[in-house]
């Protein structure tokens, strides 16, 4: 867009330069960016202050040579040299608003662009043990994981969403037991309930539903026969209803990929295996450790403890290095907060295959404080003393839960305030900014009622759009492919939130202050401009809520 387009102008005028000083410069690492004051233009450069040492001169010397260069362009209302060389821009207004034909040329595909470089790009998430229902927590990963792939597939990558089953190993056992315990006393026979086993009132749901399914037929089947039986029931009863969960939330997944079938292709193995041979796992007090510590790690880590069972980390790593081998370019964990300390033995373990680490990256979600009544709610998967996902999104619904997960970078904790999400006024961003799309297609109705109808860009006389407040919007609109591609550049989904928060409140504030339907007709060029001006709002209004998972009602 706009900034891509004088990036362009400016780099030919180094090449002018350049040229003439028989040296080649380049634009690569140098700054284009939008000053915070009005009186230093459109857009500052400190291209001049970054070439200046190379060329030997002032940094002014050379600014004032790159500002007279760029003068003679037509797209420049006026450039100049400010500080020890910062070259500060002005753009004709014409020049802006020319792009505005960009934003109905491109309609719904408007901010989606094609990557300088297309990537396969593997997005794990949520990835919750089949254990339990989805609790908050896992709602801010769903959430922010699958924003972010929406984004990447903006940004012209090629995403695959994949949910990791953790779906063997102790876990699943105390499950099991913890249902069969529940069984068991509903048949009325004494069975002790495992020491930190599952409490939750689902594990009783659960065994309920086994009991009307098979009636009490294990209670004379020996307890290690049965518990495999119940371990899959009830895996397989609480990740149906993940799934749900999920499918409710707006997210689905392109891959389920379950532990267990990494353990019966025989990957953990190989894996381990591939280490041996290379010498970077050794023996000690009967266990098999990975030498992590070569590779940056703060200590080794066991792959085989000494009774001869796998550890999870072990599953981890040959899951990781199967993502690889199926060939994506980049892969994206993102994972609880209370993974932390994983991040240094994963990268640890790529390193140690030969992936160059920057082709793994670990977001870490943190916790989410559930506010009801200004209480605190505490949550505990064993305890069963926890708030589901699915109750939030019973509470609050499907678009204020998945918006306000995203309110905060993910790595920050998070307050979700209950009762602000519900809440239909200004100060609850999710409604502010849906409120915004359905005022907008209330003044299309009127405009109708008048007949008037909504015209595109050929019809409008840009030159009456000349307050203040609508230059900046116009500019805000304009920024809204750049935004999203920095979300994919950065990995940061939180910042499309904001952007459109700060997109709403600019447009209610111009809609209190101005008519955009007048009732004169003398005043239909300006009438049309507005109508136009809030059509393109409308239109990046709707596709960033798309990307956020978030709807855009027509009416409130």
């Amino acid at each position: 867009m706009i900034k891509k387009d004088i990036r362009t102008i400016v780099e030919k005028a180094l090449q002018e330069i350049g040229r003439a000083r028989g040296v080649a410069l380049e634009f690569e690492g140098i700054s284009l960016e939008e000053p915070k004051r009005d009186d230093h233009g459109d857009l500052s450069t400190n291209v001049a202050l970054v070439l200046a040492p190379r060329l030997k001169i002032n940094p002014r010397e050379l600014a004032a040579e790159i500002a007279d260069r760029l003068s003679s362009s037509e797209v420049f209302d006026r450039v100049e040299v400010a500080g020890p060389g910062f070259i500060n821009l002005f753009l004709k207004r014409s020049y802006i608003y020319s792009f505005l034909k960009e934003v109905e040329r491109r309609g719904d595909g408007y901010g989606r662009s094609s990557a300088r470089k297309k990537e396969k790009i593997q997005v794990e998430f949520v990835s919750a043990n089949p254990t339990g229902p989805l609790h908050v927590g896992h709602g801010r990963g769903a959430a922010v994981g699958d924003a972010l792939s929406s984004i990447l597939e903006a940004a012209g990558h090629d995403v695959t969403r994949e949910y990791y089953i953790n779906d063997v190993g102790n876990q699943m056992e105390l499950l099991g037991r913890s249902v069969y315990a529940r069984y068991m006393d509903l048949i009325g026979r004494e069975y002790p309930f495992p020491e930190n086993g599952y409490k939750g009132e689902y594990v009783v749901e659960i065994a309920r539903e086994i009991l009307e399914r098979e009636g009490e037929r294990f209670k004379d089947i020996p307890e290690d026969e049965a518990i495999p039986h119940f371990i899959d029931f009830a895996k397989d009863s609480i990740l149906d209803g993940i799934k749900r969960d999920l499918e409710d939330f707006g997210v689905r997944f392109d891959v389920w990929y379950s532990e267990g079938e990494l353990h019966r292709k025989g990957k953990v193995d190989k894996t381990i295996e591939e280490l041996r041979a290379k010498g970077l796992v050794y023996e000690k007090d009967g266990a098999l450790w990975f030498k992590s510590t070569d590779f940056g790690d703060d200590k080794d880590r066991v792959l085989v403890k000494a009774d001869g069972e796998t550890t999870y980390f072990a599953s981890d790593i040959a899951y990781h290095e199967e993502k690889f081998e199926r060939g994506f370019d980049k892969v994206i964990d993102i994972w609880g907060a209370d993974h932390h300390g994983y991040q240094p033995r994963m990268r640890a373990f790529v390193k140690a295959i030969g992936i160059d680490e920057r082709r793994l990256s670990i977001l870490l979600v943190q916790f989410v404080t559930l506010l009801r009544g200004g209480e605190k709610v505490s949550m505990s998967t064993r305890a069963g003393e926890f708030v589901t996902l699915r109750e939030v999104m019973d509470e609050v619904g499907r678009d204020a839960a998945r918006f306000f997960f995203l309110l905060r970078r993910c790595d920050a904790p998070l307050e979700f305030d209950l009762e602000l999400a519900k809440r239909q006024a200004p100060e609850n961003p999710i409604y502010y900014i849906q409120y915004a799309h359905a005022r907008i297609c209330s003044i299309f109705a009127l405009a109708e009622e008048r007949g008037i109808r909504i015209p595109s860009f050929k019809e409008i006389d840009t030159t009456v759009l000349n307050l203040k407040e609508e230059e900046d919007l116009i500019k805000k609109v304009l920024a809204y492919p750049e935004v999203v591609e920095s979300c994919a550049t950065n990995l940061a989904p939180h910042h499309l939130a904001f952007y459109l928060q700060e997109l709403a409140a600019m447009f209610h504030s111009y809609y209190n202050s101005y008519r955009v339907v007048s009732q004169h007709p003398e005043d239909l060029p300006i009438t049309l401009a507005r109508l136009y001006l809030c059509r393109c709002i409308k239109t990046v209004i709707k596709n960033g809520l798309q990307l956020l998972g978030v709807s855009a009602p027509e009416k409130m």
